[in-house]
């Protein structure tokens, strides 16, 4: 037993030592694994322990769990010791100058799709005079069907799936109906012009809405871009030449733009828009002879539903605060998702919100 413990003595002074001339983590280290691993000194030396008679073995055990204990903490306290060299090492070094630009060119994000095609069309109407408008995304009944001509009976509400968030809410002294996911941007058309109070309102409102529907070219969470404009003496050629405007310069100088009768209870008359196909030319066909194919964007017909768009119903412009005797006013509506896959050729809306960089990163 005494040859043990002496041996066990001997190996705590020599790791004191060597410990205290440790230079740098590295040889902290080695040092751990010399004394304390399982083909370190302390394990020769326990093994040895075997031959003691049993009532010898708890002293020496004992002991070794003391020179165990005194090993580690001298390493812990070592790491401790260099870590504190090494900061003061850095501050007595020379400045580091934070503004000097970095050294190393990182990986740089870029905008979503979508986020791409929200900037461009606000850009677009942002010269022709177009402020950008928000509001809230949970929205008040009132604001997302009534004001807009939409009253609770009313057929066009079948045709939006809603998400319902609360009961029905007081606002300005006024019941404004239940709490919901707002459908569209249109609701920011109302509040604009009880904000504005008298013409001319010229805002545009791009923003996210809910619908309950998900599909290849549905998703319960899209955007939108709305616009609205209202003063004396507006008529329906203002809104087609906007809207022309709008379309050659997103989708090219030589696009088209055609409209269609349409209803929407907020406008009256309403009009369905289309633009000719930037793929095939607004011909309806690719290739040339002998064999030309069907266009598969357009079906062939040589055009594009892109938006909706009217002049603005004459009890909207009252829930607004102006008088549709004295002014008029043109709205259109478009779905971001619905442009940018028309711009950018993708053929799956889901695409957007898998968060797949390998189709992000394309962008």
């Amino acid at each position: 037993m005494a040859d043990l413990l002496a041996q066990l003595e001997a190996l705590s002074a020599g790791a004191r030592d060597a410990i205290a001339r440790a230079a740098d983590d590295k040889v902290v280290e080695e040092l751990r694994v010399r004394f304390l691993g399982k083909k370190g000194e302390l394990s020769a030396v326990l093994r040895g322990m075997g031959q003691l008679p049993a009532e010898e073995r708890p002293r020496v055990g004992e002991v070794a769990n003391r020179v165990k204990a005194d090993v580690e903490a001298l390493l812990d306290a070592a790491k401790r010791r260099l870590e504190g060299e090494k900061l003061e090492a850095e501050l007595a070094g020379p400045p580091i100058d934070a503004t000097l630009p970095g050294r190393r060119l990182l990986p740089r994000g870029h905008r979503h799709p979508i986020t791409r095609a929200m900037d461009e069309m606000s850009a677009i109407f942002g010269r022709l005079g177009y402020e950008v408008a928000s509001g809230p995304e949970i929205e008040l009944d009132w604001y997302n069907f009534e004001a807009l001509n939409i009253p609770p009976d009313h057929p066009a509400r079948d045709m939006q799936d809603t998400f319902y968030v609360d009961e029905a809410t007081l606002r300005h002294g006024k019941r404004r109906g239940a709490a919901l996911l707002r459908t569209h941007t249109s609701p920011v058309q109302i509040r604009s012009m009880l904000r504005i109070g008298k013409p001319p309102v010229r805002v545009i409102c791009p923003g996210r809405v809910y619908r309950s529907d998900y599909d290849q070219t549905h998703s319960p969470m899209f955007h939108q871009v709305e616009g609205l404009c209202v003063d004396e003496g507006i008529t329906f050629a203002d809104l087609k030449g906007t809207l022309a405007a709008f379309a050659r310069a997103y989708f090219g100088p030589g696009t088209k733009t055609r409209f269609r009768p349409s209803y929407f209870p907020f406008v009256e008359p309403g009009a369905e828009v289309d633009v000719s196909c930037s793929i095939c030319g607004g011909s309806g066909q690719l290739g040339g002879v002998p064999a030309p194919r069907r266009c598969g964007t357009c079906k062939g017909t040589g055009w594009l539903e892109v938006l909706g768009a009217g002049m603005v119903h004459p009890k909207v412009l009252e829930n607004g605060g102006i008088d549709p005797k004295r002014c008029t006013g043109f709205a259109f509506g478009m779905g971001v998702e619905r442009l940018a896959m028309l711009r950018y050729g993708i053929d799956d809306l889901r695409l957007y919100f898998e968060n797949d960089l390998r189709f992000l990163e394309q962008f």
